[in-house]
């Protein structure tokens, strides 16, 4: 009974440190949760101004014939970017981008288009190494806090495999979206091709007007690039929010769970005390009746 106790002791400090550690990675991700919000948040302006200046573009422009807008008749490769995480204790972050990715690589099969992976993230580097799936590309370091330069060295290197005529013939991202501080999406998304759609709607506000200095195109040359950068950077901090906010969400339950355990742990503790003391009680008694007992016997 006594090593009974003992084994139940252990348990008990065992999982009170666990909790103490996963009650430490909730507050820590709480905290970096709001400055990924404010991040992501500063970035929109950017993202919404050149947004509206490439449509201008194409919407003063007759045709457009720019190599980041046509796409090709028979695709054979398209790039697939994958953004996961650096690091772990977010849940199924990371599990559920890369099930939807290989979704998506199944899709593109069907239609006979080999998928190219390029992934960021240790998890997702590490994922496909494991499996031997050759990458296109590898980026890590920066999940937790990506910066623009980031992003623009991803967005080279996807534009120049896409303008190469070996290269790849579309670009996809599959990336986690922040929703809120309790529900984060997976999306999927297609940047490369553009696609140009013409609609007769109004815009929300006035589309600027651009007189193009040399030519259309050269502008286009300009911004488009920019342009993808933007997606990209904006498909990283949204990255960045989800998998605070998953690991969070991760780690609370974690501390729940351990809460949990403690509370039957020293519930089966109490019970094995109290089954030691009884179990005394009983033979101290039993011990009483017998010397009585004999007692009353030489008399």
């Amino acid at each position: 009974m006594g090593a009974q106790l003992r084994l139940l002791r252990r348990r008990i400090k065992s999982v009170k440190s666990t909790a103490k550690i996963t009650r430490a990675q909730e507050l820590i991700a709480s905290s970096r949760i709001v400055k990924a919000q404010q991040r992501m948040q500063a970035a929109v302006p950017y993202e919404r101004e050149i947004t509206r200046a490439v449509t201008g573009v194409v919407s003063n422009t007759t045709s457009v014939d720019h190599p980041l807008t046509v796409a090709k008749e028979r695709p054979a490769k398209a790039a697939v970017l994958i953004v996961t995480s650096d690091s772990g204790f977010c849940g199924g972050f990371n599990a559920n981008i890369l099930r939807e990715a290989e979704a998506l690589g199944t899709l593109l099969r069907d239609r006979g288009v080999e998928p190219v992976p390029f992934v960021t993230g240790r998890k997702g580097v590490a994922w496909h190494s494991f499996r031997g799936r050759p990458m296109g590309g590898q980026w890590t370091g920066f999940s937790r806090r990506p910066a623009y330069s980031d992003a623009k060295e991803i967005a080279d290197a996807l534009i120049e495999a896409f303008i190469d005529d070996n290269g790849v013939d579309e670009i996809h991202i599959v990336s986690t979206g922040f929703v809120s501080m309790l529900t984060q999406e997976v999306m999927i998304r297609r940047i490369l091709p553009l696609e140009v759609e013409e609609s007769t709607e109004k815009p929300d506000a006035p589309l600027p007007y651009f007189e193009f200095e040399p030519s259309a195109d050269a502008v286009l040359d300009s911004l488009l690039p920019r342009y993808i950068e933007s997606r990209i950077f904006s498909a990283l901090l949204q990255s960045a929010a989800s998998e605070e906010a998953s690991r969070r969400r991760a780690m609370k339950s974690a501390t729940d769970n351990a809460n949990e355990l403690i509370r039957v742990f020293t519930m089966q503790m109490n019970q094995a005390r109290q089954a030691e003391i009884t179990q005394e009680i009983s033979e101290i008694v039993g011990g009483a009746n017998a010397l009585a007992d004999a007692a009353a016997g030489k008399e």
